[in-house]
C-alpha cells in the first residue's frame, strides 16, 4: 500500500495554540502512523490547580506537625496522603 504525502507539521507558540490545531486536524495528515518512535517526556509536570481547603485549625496544626517530624512542606504531605488514598479507592 503507497504512503500518502504528510503534510509538514507547523510549529507552535504554545500548547494552547496546538491542542487548538490538533482539535480541527487528523495526526494522519502529519505523521505516518506505521512507524512509531519511542520518546521520552523528561521535564514533564502534570498541570496543577490550586483549590482553597477550610480546614479546622486543630487538623492543620496536626497535620502541619506531621510534616515537621518528616522534614516536608506540609501542602507536599497533604498531596501524599490524598494520592495515597486515591490508590486505595
Amino acid at each position: 500500500m503507497p504512503h500518502k504525502a504528510l503534510n509538514t507539521l507547523p510549529t507552535f507558540k504554545t500548547e494552547a495554540e496546538e491542542r487548538a490545531f490538533w482539535k480541527t486536524h487528523d495526526a494522519t495528515d502529519y505523521l505516518d502512523l506505521t512507524k512509531p518512535q519511542r520518546v521520552t517526556f523528561a521535564n514533564l509536570k502534570p498541570s496543577t490547580h490550586s483549590v482553597a481547603l477550610h480546614l479546622p485549625a486543630h487538623m492543620l496544626e496536626g497535620i502541619k506537625n506531621a510534616a515537621n517530624k518528616r522534614e516536608v512542606p506540609y501542602q507536599s504531605l497533604i498531596k501524599v496522603w490524598l494520592q495515597e488514598k486515591l490508590e486505595g479507592v
